[in-house]
């Protein structure tokens, strides 16, 4: 495969950073994973880490390209989900630890994609969004039934309440599973947590995508860096983790 790859991890104007992010390479195939710690719950951090370790061992040790990928997916989250169950078993309900995930994998020329709860993944060409994932949120679902726009949604009381996550109660979650997404040369995958996109439009996320003839492998660290930058400016002094993964697609 030809790509080039970044992460950024921002702390934000919190205390602690509850987000964690990996971009893992192989010759055949790559995964692009962000857990997003729930602050409101115990140790989220520590199930952000349980989680992401979980889904990246698992495909570090699978024989490349992933036969099945969606299968994969959807075995990879139930058991990261299960192991951060674990976490909180001799703790109420309510204070076990929980995360948000978003999983990207690619290979063969195309893209798979996971996700539970708020973390994102966007598909980007020509510097315009040509697909992103849909929350797993009140708000989401109130967009969907048309009740209210994509641009009342960022101010809406229950912008914040998600309706599915790993952790907590012990059945499976819901999850979102895509199925095989072909890429172009030159499409960009973000893979982020809500602290990245909160604040932001599609034309904001769209500049991941900004390349010149002749940009070399660092230009996707600095559009991400810059997105970043935007985000935390935007969000500012509320800003949550920012967290995002990045890959662009060369052949």
């Amino acid at each position: 495969m030809q790509i080039e790859y970044a992460k950024v991890s921002a702390l934000g104007d919190r205390k602690d950073n509850q987000d964690r992010a990996a971009v893992v390479v192989a010759d055949e195939a790559a995964m692009m994973l962000v857990f997003d710690g729930m602050g409101g719950h115990s140790d989220g951090a520590r199930a952000a880490e349980t989680g992401l370790k979980v889904v990246q061992d698992l495909f570090m040790a699978s024989t490349l390209p992933v036969f099945d990928p969606q299968g994969f997916l959807y075995m990879a989250l139930s058991r990261a989900h299960d192991e951060v169950v674990g976490l909180g078993e001799d703790l109420a309900v309510d204070f076990r630890p929980r995360a948000t995930c978003a999983i990207c994998l690619v290979q063969e020329g195309g893209a798979f994609w996971a996700h539970i709860g708020d973390s994102r993944i966007y598909q980007v060409r020509d510097q315009r969004v040509l697909n992103r994932s849909r929350d797993h949120s009140h708000v989401e679902v109130l967009i969907q039934e048309g009740a209210i726009t994509e641009a009342e949604a960022s101010d809406h009381p229950m912008r914040n309440f998600v309706e599915c996550c790993i952790g907590g109660d012990a059945p499976v979650p819901d999850m979102s599973i895509t199925s095989r997404i072909q890429l172009a040369p030159g499409d960009v995958l973000l893979a982020c947590s809500d602290g990245l996109w909160s604040g932001l439009k599609d034309d904001d996320m769209a500049e991941i995508g900004a390349f010149g003839d002749g940009d070399d492998a660092d230009k996707i660290v600095e559009n991400l860096k810059a997105l970043s930058i935007k985000a935390l400016s935007v969000n500012s002094p509320y800003s949550d983790n920012t967290t995002g993964t990045a890959l662009r697609w060369l052949g």
